[in-house]
């Protein structure tokens, strides 16, 4: 098989096209013919090793979102066969590009994968796993018993979008941080009121929850009330301790049952995510140019094989 490697740390240019051995399904593992692969910042990240951890060794392989089919299943999975459509997230925080998911198959823990509807697209479930599933632990996290008034900051990005929508699913009164000209598509997702990104956020508030996605850092502390809450999604400067601030750092864990109830979401249409553009996974190096340009609405879907994505 071909896969996207990580040949030397630096520029998008150390992502080659390498032949790679066939990988074999273990015990509690399938194989996944690969249709759709997410490109995230996280992948980038671990392209010039600015990662938890130290950087990792080249030649590595990038990805975590993964959609497509089984094609061979390993000793003691008895909950998915050859040919049923999956999606899910190889944790590469634990991995660390054994396996990563840019290749045109990679061996997975049952565990990390779940069932793809067929009204859901190969492209569009990719986007799924690592961000909406970050976005409902974040919440989780944020520990509010009754609904109330949420800031969300990233809410044009994939973690922040998926937090907009589940939160107001949750009852909560959401503000959402919007990049410019991407008013209309946060405010779909639900937002009681849709904050520019320029925005003072000290004269917002104060609110009683910030899920800090982009993350911000003083800035989103400064529209919390004092006792409040904040959830960051990469570390930031403390707060005043004075203030009383429950502060938390949410690093994603799989959590199968919450991906597959995300996942049936989405195929019903009742959440939405967006891609900005498909490319083969051969093109990744542009892929991870236009990423780092930045200016995109949706996500960059690395597609491989030859059926439809």
């Amino acid at each position: 098989m071909y896969g996207v490697v990580v040949a030397e740390l630096g520029g998008p240019d150390g992502l080659r096209v390498t032949e790679l051995p066939d990988p074999q399904a273990g015990p509690g593992q399938v194989v996944v013919r690969v249709r759709a692969v997410c490109v995230q910042p996280a992948d980038l990240a671990a392209r010039v090793g600015m990662i938890p951890g130290g950087p990792v060794p080249p030649p590595f392989l990038p990805g975590w979102d993964v959609a497509g089919e089984v094609a061979e299943v390993g000793a003691g999975v008895t909950d998915l066969r050859v040919g049923d459509r999956v999606v899910g997230m190889v944790p590469w925080y634990l991995t660390r590009g054994t396996p990563g998911t840019y290749a045109e198959y990679v061996a997975a823990d049952a565990e990390w994968l779940v069932p793809l509807p067929d009204g859901l697209d190969a492209a569009a479930a990719a986007t799924l796993p690592l961000n909406a599933v970050t976005a409902h632990q974040a919440l989780e996290m944020l520990s509010l018993d009754e609904p109330a008034t949420v800031l969300v900051t990233g809410a044009s990005g994939g973690v922040g979008g998926f937090a907009t929508e589940l939160a107001v699913r949750r009852g909560h009164r959401v503000l959402a941080l919007s990049t410019h000209d991407d008013e209309a598509w946060v405010g779909a997702l639900g937002a009681a009121e849709v904050v520019p990104r320029a925005a003072d956020l000290g004269s917002i508030g104060p609110v009683q929850a910030v899920l800090d996605a982009v993350p911000l850092g003083d800035p989103a502390l400064a529209a919390v009330k004092d006792g409040g809450v904040v959830v960051t999604t990469r570390p930031t400067p403390p707060a005043d301790p004075a203030r009383g601030i429950r502060t938390h750092l949410q690093l994603i864990h799989v959590d199968r049952a919450v991906l597959a109830e995300l996942v049936a979401l989405a195929a019903a249409g009742e959440l939405r995510t967006r891609v900005a553009a498909t490319l083969q996974l051969t093109e990744a190096a542009e892929a991870h140019r236009r990423a780092e340009a930045g200016g995109l609405r949706g996500k960059i879907v690395l597609t491989a094989g030859d059926q439809p994505a």
